[in-house]
C-alpha cells in the first residue's frame, strides 16, 4: 500500500466507525418528545403573552431593542428594516417577516387600544396589508416609554439571548396593565388566546381600588371596568358574556357598528356607518352587502359608498330605496353582514411560565404583584446607589476639611498604592473613599465645592430615609404603585370609545327558504307637519285616527307653519318663495308617534328637498289631488289662485310667473268660501273673498291683490275661513288644512268647532340692531278688520310709536298663536283683544316666527 492511499483508507475506516455507532430509536417516542419540545417552545417563547407585561417574546424584544437604539418619541423615525435587523440579529432567532408583522401590529391604532409604536408610512388597514419594511419608518410611542421605564435600575431579571452574546429582559416593567388595555391574540399548540382591549383609565382605576381593597369582589371591580373598550369603537350589545369572561376567563359578546339614519340627498335617506365592529373593515362590509343584495337576502338598498378619509374618519353611506323602513333594513344588515359581529374571549396567558386561563381579578392581581416587585426592586437599587454616593461624599468632606494634610500625604508617598494606604490610615477612610480622593481634580477643592457637597449630603440623607421608610412598610409600597398608575393614566388615558348596552343582538339568520321579509313602510294615514323654523316631520296615525293632541308642555320648534293630512306613500307638494312647487312623498321623512309630537326631532326641510339657494324658503305644503285651488301672494302685492288638477308631472315646476325682484311670501289652499288676507310692512291689512280671484293655470302671473304705498311690501299672505271670523262653526274643515298649512285659518284640525281667527303684528324701533330689541306686539281678532275689495289699500292694523315706521312680523290664523324665538324656543304673546289700530305691548324676548298648533 502506497503512502498516498493511506489517508483515504483511514478516512474510510472512520466513516465506517461512525455508521456502526447508529442507535435504533423508537419512532413514536422520538415524535412524542420532539413534539412536546416544539409545543413548549411555541407556548412559552412565541404565541402566548406574559400576564405581567402582556407581551409576547417578539413584542418584548422589539420594544427593548428600540429603546436600546434610542428611538424615543422626541427623536426622528428610522427605517423599519433597521429595527427588524437589530432585533433579528441580537435577540430574536427567527425570520424578518414575523418580526415586522409584530412591529406593524404594535403600531396599528385599529388593533391596539394604546399603540406602542409610532409608525410613519403605510402600516396597512383592516382590508389591506402594510408596505414592505424598507418603505416604512418607526419609533417608540409615548406608551412604550412607560412599558420600558427604569430598566436600568435592576427592576426585572435579565436573561441571555439565543447565542449568549447579549442580555435581554425576561419581562418589561410595564407601568400600566398592558394585557388588559391592548388585549392579545395568539394560537399555540393545543391552546389559543383571544383577549379584548379595555380602557386604560378604567383598568387603572380598578387596579388602584384593588390595591387598597385586596379582598374586593368582581362586582366591585366591574363598577370600574364595565366592559371592553375596542379601538374601533362600536357598540357592545348584551353584557352577560362579558360578565362570564370576567369571572371564568371565557365568554363571548356581540359588537355592532355605530350608525345613524340621515338624509343623504334630496328626498333620500341613508344609513351612515361611522364605527365598525372590532377588526372588521369597510371593504368586507361592502362585499357582504353586495353579496346579500345579489342573493336577494337584503332588500331596500340602492347603493353603498365608502367616503372614509383621514380627516373625517370612517364614513360608510348605505342609501335606502324610497318606501323602505331604514330601521328594518338596518336589522337585516345586522343579521346578514359584519355590521354585527361576535367576539370570543379566551384569557389564556403565562403565569410563572405556565399557561393559565384567568378572569379579571386574577389578571389584575398578577399584574399588581409584578408592579409591586418592580417598585420594590427599584427602591432597593436606588437605596444602594444613594448609600454608595453618601459614602463617597462623606470621604470628600473629610478630605476638604484638611486638604493641606491630604496633599502632603499624597506628595510624600512613593506611589499611588502607598498614597491610598496612608490616606486610609491617617484619615480613617475606606478603600473606595481613598481611591475617590486620589482621583479628585484640583478644581473641586474650592469653598463652593464644600457647600455643594454638604447640600448633596443632606439631600442624600433625606432620600435614604425616605427609601428606607418606603421599603419598611408594604402599605407605602402599594401606595407608591397606585400613585404611579394614576400618573400614567393621566398621561396616556383617553375617553371610552365603545358604547355598552344591554340590547338584544339580531336574531339568528333565516334560511334561504324563508325568503326576504317585506321591509317597505306601510301606506298608513299620516300628517306631514312643517314648523315655522323649517323642521319637517311625519306623524303616523292608526287607521281612521284623529289629529294627535299636542303635549301640554311646549318644546322647541313646535310652532306650525303648515300641515297636510295624507298617506305615508302618498304624494304632496312644497311651495317655495321662488314660486316653485316640488313634489315629494313623505315616506322617507322622520316619523313620530301621535303621543309624542316633538317637531324638533324633524329634518330640515331645505336639506330634505335639496334646496341649495339659501334665499329660497319653503312656505307651505299642499295637496296635489283634490278640488281646492292653491292661492299665493307675493311681496309686490300680486295674488294668484291656481286651478286644481292639471299640474305638470315633473318633480319640480313653477306655479307663478314672477316679475324681477318679486317673490312669494305666503300660500294657502282652500275653497271659494274662504277669504284671502294681506298684511303689509306699513301696517295695512286687506281681506277679501277668494271668489274675487279667478283661478288660472300654472304659467300665469296672477293679478293685483293689494295696493301698496311707496316703499311698502307684503309681509304676510294667507287665507281664513269665513266661519272663523265669528269664532263659531258647526264642523271642522274637511281635512283641517288650508294648504299653507294654516288650518283654513280659524280652524283647528280635528276639532268640533272653528277657532276664532286673530291678527298678530310686531313692530320695533327703526334704528335698533336686528335681534337686540324685542319690540312691541299686539293680537287682535280678525273680525275687527272690515273687508275691502281686491286691489285696494286695506285698513290700518297697527299704530307706530316714535322711532317706529314699519312692522317686523305679521301673522293671521286661528287662536291660539304660537311664537318662537330665532332658536325655536317658545315665546309669550299678549292676549288677543287689542284694538286693531293699537300700538301693542312690549315683549320680553325677540320673536323669530309665529305659527299655530295642531
Amino acid at each position: 500500500m502506497s503512502s498516498k492511499d493511506s489517508p483515504k483508507r483511514a478516512n474510510s475506516t472512520e466513516r465506517s466507525a461512525v455508521v456502526e455507532r447508529i442507535e435504533d430509536v423508537d419512532l413514536s417516542t422520538e415524535m412524542q418528545d420532539s413534539f412536546l419540545e416544539y409545543a413548549y417552545s411555541v407556548i412559552y417563547s412565541r404565541a402566548l403573552p406574559d400576564a405581567r407585561d402582556g407581551l409576547k417574546p417578539v413584542q418584548r424584544r422589539i420594544l427593548y431593542q428600540m429603546a436600546e437604539m434610542g428611538l424615543r418619541p422626541d427623536r426622528g423615525h428610522v427605517k423599519s428594516a433597521r429595527v427588524v435587523g437589530e432585533v433579528m440579529g441580537k435577540l430574536h432567532p427567527h425570520g424578518d417577516s414575523p418580526i415586522y408583522d409584530a412591529l406593524v401590529r404594535l403600531a396599528q391604532a385599529f388593533n391596539q387600544r394604546v399603540p406602542l409604536v409610532d409608525g410613519h408610512g403605510n402600516f396597512g388597514s383592516l382590508d389591506d396589508g402594510p408596505a414592505a419594511s424598507r418603505y416604512t419608518e418607526a419609533r417608540l410611542a409615548p406608551a412604550a416609554l412607560a412599558m420600558t421605564a427604569d430598566l436600568d435600575e435592576d427592576v426585572v431579571d435579565f436573561v441571555p439571548n439565543y447565542d449568549n452574546q447579549f442580555m435581554q429582559p425576561s419581562v418589561l416593567p410595564a407601568a400600566y396593565p398592558n394585557l388588559l388595555v391592548n388585549g392579545a391574540a395568539g394560537i399555540a399548540v393545543g391552546m389559543a388566546t383571544n383577549m379584548a382591549p379595555h380602557n386604560l383609565i378604567e383598568v387603572v382605576s380598578a387596579a388602584v381600588h384593588l390595591l387598597s381593597h385586596p379582598k374586593a369582589t368582581l362586582e366591585e371591580i366591574m363598577e370600574f371596568v364595565p366592559g371592553p373598550d375596542l379601538p374601533s369603537g362600536g357598540v357592545i350589545v348584551g353584557l352577560d358574556g362579558v360578565r362570564d369572561a370576567y369571572e371564568t376567563g371565557r365568554g363571548a359578546f356581540k359588537t355592532r357598528a355605530r350608525v345613524s339614519i340621515e338624509s343623504v340627498g334630496p328626498r333620500r335617506t341613508g344609513i351612515i356607518v361611522t364605527e365598525l365592529p372590532y377588526q372588521v373593515g369597510p371593504e368586507r362590509v361592502i362585499e357582504k352587502i353586495k353579496d346579500g343584495v345579489n342573493a336577494k337576502k337584503l332588500t331596500g338598498i340602492s347603493d353603498v359608498t365608502d367616503l372614509t378619509d383621514r380627516h373625517n374618519g370612517l364614513r360608510l353611506v348605505i342609501a335606502i330605496k324610497t318606501g323602505f323602513d331604514p330601521q328594518a333594513v338596518l336589522e337585516q344588515l345586522y343579521r346578514y353582514t359584519p355590521l354585527e359581529d361576535s367576539f370570543s374571549i379566551n384569557n389564556v396567558a403565562l403565569v410563572d411560565g405556565q399557561p393559565q386561563t384567568l378572569g379579571l381579578l386574577p389578571l389584575l392581581k398578577v399584574y399588581l404583584d409584578h408592579r409591586i416587585s418592580v417598585v420594590t426592586r427599584r427602591s432597593e437599587y436606588r437605596l444602594a446607589r444613594r448609600l454608595e454616593r453618601m459614602h463617597l461624599v462623606q470621604g470628600l468632606l473629610i478630605a476638604i476639611l484638611d486638604i493641606d494634610e491630604v496633599i502632603q500625604v499624597i506628595r510624600s508617598s512613593d506611589d499611588s498604592e502607598q498614597a491610598r494606604t496612608r490616606l486610609m490610615e491617617v484619615f480613617e477612610l475606606s478603600q473606595l473613599q481613598a481611591e475617590y480622593i486620589l482621583e479628585l481634580r484640583l478644581r473641586r477643592l474650592t469653598k463652593f465645592s464644600r457647600v455643594e457637597l454638604e447640600a448633596e449630603r443632606d439631600a442624600l440623607a433625606a432620600e435614604i430615609a425616605a427609601l428606607r421608610e418606603l421599603l419598611g412598610d408594604p402599605l407605602l409600597i402599594r401606595a407608591q404603585v397606585a400613585r404611579e398608575l394614576e400618573h400614567t393614566a393621566e398621561l396616556l388615558g383617553t375617553p371610552r370609545r365603545t358604547l355598552l348596552t344591554n340590547a338584544r343582538p339580531a336574531p339568528v339568520k333565516q334560511s334561504r327558504a324563508a325568503g326576504a321579509p317585506n321591509l317597505q313602510i306601510a301606506d298608513s294615514p299620516t300628517i306631514v307637519v312643517l314648523s315655522t323654523t323649517g323642521k319637517i316631520v311625519r306623524i303616523d296615525l292608526p287607521e281612521a285616527a284623529d289629529t294627535p293632541t299636542p303635549a301640554a308642555r311646549r318644546s322647541k320648534h313646535d310652532a306650525i307653519l303648515s300641515s297636510v293630512r295624507t298617506s305615508v306613500r302618498g304624494e304632496i307638494g312644497a311651495v317655495t318663495s321662488l314660486g316653485r312647487l316640488l313634489r315629494f312623498s313623505p315616506v322617507d321623512l322622520p316619523s313620530l308617534p301621535p303621543a309624542s309630537v316633538q317637531l324638533g326631532a324633524g329634518q330640515k326641510v331645505n336639506d330634505y328637498l335639496g334646496l341649495t339657494d339659501r334665499k329660497e324658503r319653503v312656505l307651505g305644503l299642499v295637496h296635489l289631488e283634490g278640488d281646492d285651488p292653491i292661492a299665493l301672494g307675493t311681496r309686490d302685492g300680486i295674488v294668484k289662485r291656481i286651478a286644481p288638477g292639471g299640474y305638470p308631472l315633473r318633480e319640480e315646476f313653477e306655479i307663478i310667473s314672477l316679475k324681477p325682484g318679486d317673490q312669494v311670501v305666503g300660500i294657502s289652499q282652500g275653497s271659494d268660501d274662504e277669504e284671502l288676507v294681506f298684511v303689509t310692512s306699513d301696517a295695512r291689512l286687506l281681506r277679501f273673498s277668494a271668489t274675487a280671484v279667478r283661478p288660472q293655470g300654472v304659467a300665469a302671473g296672477g293679478m293685483a291683490g293689494i295696493k301698496l304705498s311707496a316703499g311698502a311690501s307684503v309681509l304676510f299672505f294667507g287665507s281664513v275661513s269665513a266661519e272663523g271670523l265669528d269664532g263659531a262653526g258647526d264642523d271642522a274643515a274637511d281635512d283641517g288644512t288650508a294648504g299653507d298649512g294654516t288650518a283654513a285659518a280659524g280652524t283647528e284640525p280635528g276639532s268640533a268647532g272653528i277657532a276664532e281667527a286673530i291678527v298678530v303684528t310686531l313692530s320695533a324701533p327703526t334704528n335698533a340692531l336686528p335681534g337686540t330689541d324685542a319690540g312691541r306686539a299686539k293680537a287682535t281678532p280678525l273680525r275687527e278688520f272690515p273687508a275691502k275689495g281686491r286691489a285696494t289699500g286695506g285698513v290700518r292694523a297697527h299704530a307706530f310709536l316714535k322711532g317706529e315706521d314699519e312692522l317686523t312680523l305679521a301673522w293671521v290664523g286661528p287662536a291660539p298663536a304660537l311664537a318662537v324665538g330665532p332658536d325655536g324656543a317658545a315665546r309669550t304673546l299678549p292676549e288677543a283683544g287689542a284694538k286693531r289700530d293699537a300700538s301693542g305691548t312690549p315683549l320680553d324676548a325677540v320673536i323669530g316666527s309665529i305659527g299655530r298648533t295642531l
